[in-house]
């Protein structure tokens, strides 16, 4: 098991860690890690792994190994191999993953401004998309994107809370995302609450601390994916 620092402060940027081991794909697992894994529609992190003589280790991308509890960082091709036990200190592509916490943030927004289920999504950077299940769709979309600017701008504090598999199972309507369950697996299961009652969800991604940070937002194609599936394109202006 890696211990998931970025699930206590999304923040951080580098962190001091032992390795493990390399798996047999050739990925690379650490004892604690500030490496967001690849899920829920978030893409793993890139950086680099800084070993003890100052060389680095490019590291792509973040997934989960089949056990969703160990997290393997995936080396660049031809990339040399650390040993167990070596210390290495973890560095975040810092720039990267705030766009993608931004943009993470400014989606649970949007699931608030277009209130339909969700059946999937994508965080990107600069770009992500949510597709919702709304039968007929004629917005107005520079007045949704008005209202969705108006959320980021209002400064709400975004902060993270727990509750049990039984309280979730209890209140069904907390989950927005029908394609993607939320992380279960340890007897609780966690939540991102935007303001005091602008929005709470289950998510265990990275975010930003406050909607501000989200910067402006502008909404563009809002595509026909089916019958009743509406994709709904957001973008980062800066």
């Amino acid at each position: 098991m890696t211990e998931p620092l970025f699930r206590v402060d999304a923040y951080l940027r580098s962190c001091e860690a032992h390795v493990i081991g390399v798996n047999d794909r050739g990925g690379i697992v650490l004892d604690r890690t500030v490496f967001y894994a690849s899920g829920g529609g978030q893409p793993g992190d890139s950086g680099y792994l800084e070993r003890e003589d100052g060389s680095r280790i490019a590291i792509t991308t973040t997934v989960y190994d089949n056990d969703r509890t160990t997290i393997v960082h995936v080396p660049a091709d031809g990339e040399a191999m650390p040993a167990p036990g070596e210390t290495v200190v973890a560095h975040l592509d810092w720039a990267r993953r705030y766009r993608l916490m931004r943009m993470h943030t400014a989606l649970h927004l949007l699931s608030v401004v277009l209130p339909y289920p969700v059946t999937g999504g994508q965080i990107g950077d600069p770009e992500g998309r949510l597709d919702f299940d709304i039968p007929e769709a004629d917005f107005d979309r520079d007045a949704l994107t008005a209202r969705l600017n108006a959320l980021a701008a209002g400064d709400h504090a975004v902060t993270t809370e727990w509750i049990t598999d039984a309280e979730l199972d209890a209140n069904p309507g907390l989950v927005k995302t029908m394609s993607v369950k939320p992380p279960r697996g340890s007897g609780r299961v966690r939540l991102v609450r935007i303001g005091t009652d602008v929005d709470l969800q289950p998510c265990g991604g990275t975010h930003v601390s406050r909607t501000s940070e989200i910067g402006p937002l502008s909404i563009g194609k809002i595509e026909k994916k089916g019958r009743q599936n509406r994709r709904v394109r957001l973008r980062l202006d800066d």
